[in-house]
């Protein structure tokens, strides 16, 4: 099954295996921050050969770092659900993360969203459609996806990208956000980013080694997004060192280094509705 996924997967999408190993073995710690049962199913099911995420040199921080993203974006997802119980959830990006069945409230309408050869790996190891729970088989960046998320207006909309955006030009980015802007008046949206000088340094990384996938865009200051349109409000933004974690003790010192202390980041917004 292994050389299937490697057959089927290249450019950014790989990057979807490592989220999955990773949340799967820190699920089996006795002290992990997540719990996710379906992503350790899912990598026994693959037979999933994890040499080269040694390869990647990916340090234990970086682990943490990843599992409180994913840990966080939940808490976001599911304080927009206890304010909007009948909501739509559109996740970008989605990989094998297993978001629904972690937050789901038993109203929310889901989808997740993927490129075609992603969303038929969800298929084939984890399972199908629901009634509730959909698909969608593009890239977030086409518009064929807007008459199907459409027909829930006014129903309040979340916009979630975890692990996405810092794969893409700013132009990309830029282009994704008005239009959600223009199409989706009072939806949210909660993606992740790394700061430009982290942009830098892992792009040093890969030209070194050869390993990984090069990131295109960083986000400098949460309220940079604010000067693409009127109407685009940061909400909340969350770093990796907002808040004490004993496993991430030995780097604590990085939050009092200016440079480093904001080097990756959660941040929320929402689209306010035209006035008049």
């Amino acid at each position: 099954m292994t050389v299937t996924i490697n057959q089927t997967l290249n450019g950014v999408a790989e990057t979807l295996l490592l989220p999955l190993y990773i949340r799967a073995i820190e699920s089996q710690r006795p002290d992990a921050l997540i719990k996710d049962d379906q992503a350790v199913a899912v990598i026994k099911q693959m037979n999933y050969d994890s040499s080269w995420i040694t390869k990647m040199r990916v340090d234990e921080e970086d682990k943490v770092g990843l599992v409180l993203r994913n840990r966080e974006i939940d808490r976001y997802a599911r304080d927009f659900l206890a304010r909007n119980s009948d909501a739509i959830v559109i996740h970008f990006g989605c990989g094998f993360d297993s978001r629904f069945e972690r937050v789901d409230n038993g109203r929310v309408e889901w989808y997740d969203l993927d490129l075609p050869e992603v969303i038929a790996l969800r298929r084939k190891f984890i399972g199908d459609e629901g009634e509730r729970y959909h698909f969608l088989a593009c890239s977030a960046f086409d518009d064929v996806w807007l008459d199907t998320v459409s027909i829930h207006r006014p129903r309040p909309l979340l916009f979630l990208a975890e692990g996405v955006f810092m794969y893409f030009e700013e132009a990309q980015i830029k282009s994704l956000v008005l239009m959600l802007h223009d199409h989706f008046p009072g939806a949210e949206l909660v993606f992740d980013a790394f700061s430009p000088f982290l942009v830098r340094m892992n792009n040093l990384r890969i030209s070194r080694t050869k390993i990984g996938a090069r990131y295109q865009w960083g986000l400098k200051r949460g309220q940079d997004l604010e000067l693409w349109g009127d109407g685009i409000t940061l909400l909340d933004e969350w770093f990796l060192f907002s808040r004490p974690e004993p496993r991430l003790a030995h780097v604590q010192w990085m939050r009092h280094i200016p440079l480093l202390a904001k080097v990756m980041g959660i941040f929320h917004y929402r689209f306010e509705k035209a006035v008049g």
